[in-house]
């Protein structure tokens, strides 16, 4: 009796766990829906949702009902389409307060844009891609037109290649695994460059990508710890090719935009709680421009990443900190 109450506490126990996994597979699902809305007059089918996340139409049919029952979609009958909700624009609008904050880092973005004919942006990670949250171009900027709310591929810009050269290579190696299972042809293009990438972040503090996003476009990205989140977001520059050569990215773009990482990384550190929250510290942050050519080094571990590495300028290393 106590053998058969044992194996029947462990299979409840698998089944438990196999629970928990269909649950969060099921919410996983319904962000890949709701991250087919680019934009809130973004009017969608069940077949258009379909092809765009690769979910079977069936299970985009009950993921949909669900979203418009929990007010995140609306149901248009005319059209036979969905659009986002009030629910979702709600949430939205609770995540992005904070002018203040979002103000002073389109400002220091802009500083940059000015110096540069590129678009200069601020980027966080959504799974096998990023995302920009700021911008800023100067009036002569040519080429590359990304704006707020953006995505673009974690595989082939130098954004992408950025954040997956800072994370702890057990992290990153296990990104680029499960890329491999969900994105494959993704995965092709950052394997071969993930060692590269890490070399030069650890050298330079930075990584270029040249011709990869576009044959017509050349980048270059820096990533910053941001202690709000637990993991990296990016700062990024697109320039075009014909104007900035791989030689002049290291010799003109590159210090400007290490001083950005400087002034944004002080200026997150400062703030209070949310990157969008309106409690920000005051101080004045210093954009000097300096050539810094010292290795990323890099400290902490956090639950979220479970491993990803904090980077820090080398002047704000103290004894002890984890170095790669």
């Amino acid at each position: 009796m106590g053998r058969r109450s044992e194996r029947l506490s462990r299979q409840g126990a698998l089944a438990g766990e196999a629970g928990e996994g269909d649950v969060i597979q099921v919410v996983s699902r319904a962000f890949d829906v709701l991250r087919c809305f680019e934009g809130h007059d973004s009017r969608l089918g069940n077949l258009e949702i379909s092809n765009r996340c690769g979910l079977p139409r069936s299970t985009v049919s009950r993921l949909t009902h669900t979203l418009t029952r929990m007010g995140q979609l609306v149901y248009l009958p005319r059209d036979q389409k969905y659009r986002i909700g009030p629910s979702a624009v709600a949430m939205s609008a609770s995540m992005m307060k904070g002018a203040q904050l979002r103000s002073m880092i389109r400002q220091r973005l802009q500083e940059v844009a000015e110096q540069l004919p590129g678009t200069v942006g601020f980027v966080v990670p959504d799974r096998f891609h990023l995302v920009y949250l700021q911008f800023a171009r100067s009036a002569s900027a040519l080429g590359l037109h990304e704006g707020t709310g953006s995505r673009i591929s974690m595989a082939s810009t130098a954004a992408g290649a950025a954040y997956t050269a800072a994370l702890a290579p057990e992290i990153g190696d296990a990104f680029i695994a499960d890329m491999e299972r969900e994105a494959p042809e993704a995965a092709k293009i950052l394997r071969p460059r993930i060692e590269a990438n890490r070399q030069s972040l650890h050298e330079r503090g930075y990584v270029v990508a040249c011709g990869l996003w576009s044959p017509h476009i050349n980048g270059l990205a820096v990533p910053i710890w941001s202690p709000q989140y637990q993991t990296f977001v990016v700062i990024t520059i697109g320039l075009l090719s014909s104007m900035y050569d791989e030689q002049r990215l290291h010799a003109e773009v590159a210090p400007l935009m290490l001083a950005l990482d400087r002034s944004l990384g002080s200026l997150m550190e400062g703030a209070e709680g949310d990157v969008f929250n309106n409690r920000i510290s005051r101080k004045p942050v210093a954009m000097a421009v300096h050539n810094n050519s010292k290795p990323i080094n890099s400290e902490g571990v956090n639950e979220l990443e479970a491993g990803t590495r904090r980077a820090r300028p080398a002047r704000s290393l103290r004894a002890g900190d984890g170095r790669r």
